[in-house]
């Protein structure tokens, strides 16, 4: 395809790695942080893949994300798990989280881990799956930097504000897990129509004086839209208070972007719960969930959410992944910044 570079996934993960290492992040934090940003390439998630390299590698580089954080866990009450990720990269402290979550919630039945002094926690429904492969349901909530007004509201304050649920399936399925953002449609989406000078289906946001527009530029400077409308901002208010409030996390408006090196750390937080079917169900969940698998068989037009993710990785494991050629040279030239 003309105008992109194909790679494979171990050579996209080493370029990640070595762009992020080049701009004052440890090996631990580059590696884990390219592990998660090329799971979600070979998903078919670019929004959260190599597309953030150069963000994350410049806010490593002016200090806005601190690249050799070390993720510290305490355990304040038998259930409860609670992460410092030092206002590094989030996925450090994600991982140390789900490895102490898990065998938690299978010797209490249910646990929960809250992070704080975080930063952006890339494709949720990731996180959710892990669990789930480990034969736990999952839920997992993170606010982000303000793109939504508050029901009734005209300026930004919440977030995008994404939640996954992930639950394992009888057999060797693979989890079933549901992943999604609460806007009608990702901001990195109207940036992109901005930048081709296109309009923006009607819907995904309004103005800065509260009416709908198809002009990315005005879109930008106004709010975009929850999904269902008020339900979807009620949605949106619930994961502020889980991924913010109960975490100590930043709000929305007190964020900074995750798209930039200015400002200060984004501050965020992101809380995940796991749930051991077993005890729950007195060891019923396996044939329940059998059933409901042969219900939605039934219907012929009927699939599980996550075919398309699934197929798109698979595909990648044996062909790789594309990206533009540009954000490959980018990356590229990142790699040769000098540390110091």
């Amino acid at each position: 395809m003309e105008g992109t570079i194909c790679l494979t996934l171990a050579k996209a993960e080493s370029l990640a790695s070595a762009a992020l290492r080049a701009n004052r992040a440890s090996a631990a934090a580059a590696l884990a942080t390219a592990s998660a940003l090329i799971a979600a390439e070979a998903d078919g998630q670019a929004a959260h893949g190599l597309s953030r390299v150069p963000a994350y590698a410049l806010q490593a580089r002016s200090g806005k994300v601190h690249g050799e954080a070390v993720p510290k866990l305490m355990q304040p009450a038998p259930g409860v798990l609670r992460v410092d990720a030092g206002l590094g990269f989030a996925y450090p402290a994600i991982d140390l989280a789900l490895s102490s979550l898990a065998p938690l919630a299978k010797s209490q039945g249910i646990a929960l881990a809250a992070i704080h002094h975080s930063h952006h926690f890339g494709q949720v429904g990731a996180h959710a799956e892990k669990l789930a492969l480990q034969g736990l349901i999952a839920l997992v909530f993170g606010n982000t930097p303000k793109a939504m007004a508050f029901h009734g509201g005209r300026r930004a304050m919440l977030g995008t504000n994404p939640l996954a649920f992930a639950a394992p399936l009888p057999g060797a399925r693979d989890p079933l897990v549901i992943d999604l953002a609460l806007s009608v449609a990702a901001r990195g989406k109207i940036v992109a129509a901005q930048k081709a000078g296109m309009a923006i289906p009607e819907g995904w946001a309004v103005d800065a004086t509260g009416q709908p527009t198809t002009d990315p530029s005005a879109a930008l400077a106004g709010t975009l839209s929850p999904i269902g409308g008020p339900k979807g901002g009620a949605l949106a208010l619930m994961v502020e208070i889980l991924g913010a409030a109960l975490t100590t996390g930043a709000f929305g408006w007190e964020a900074s972007s995750f798209f930039d090196a200015e400002g200060t750390p984004p501050n965020m937080g992101h809380l995940f719960i796991a749930i051991d079917p077993g005890p729950v169900s007195g060891q019923g969940f396996a044939g329940r969930m059998s059933a409901l698998l042969d219900a939605m068989a039934a219907e012929p037009e009927v699939r599980l959410p996550g075919i398309r993710r699934l197929a798109a990785r698979s595909a990648a494991r044996e062909q790789g992944v594309r990206i533009p050629a540009a954000l490959h040279t980018e990356i590229t030239a990142l790699c040769n910044y000098l540390r110091n």
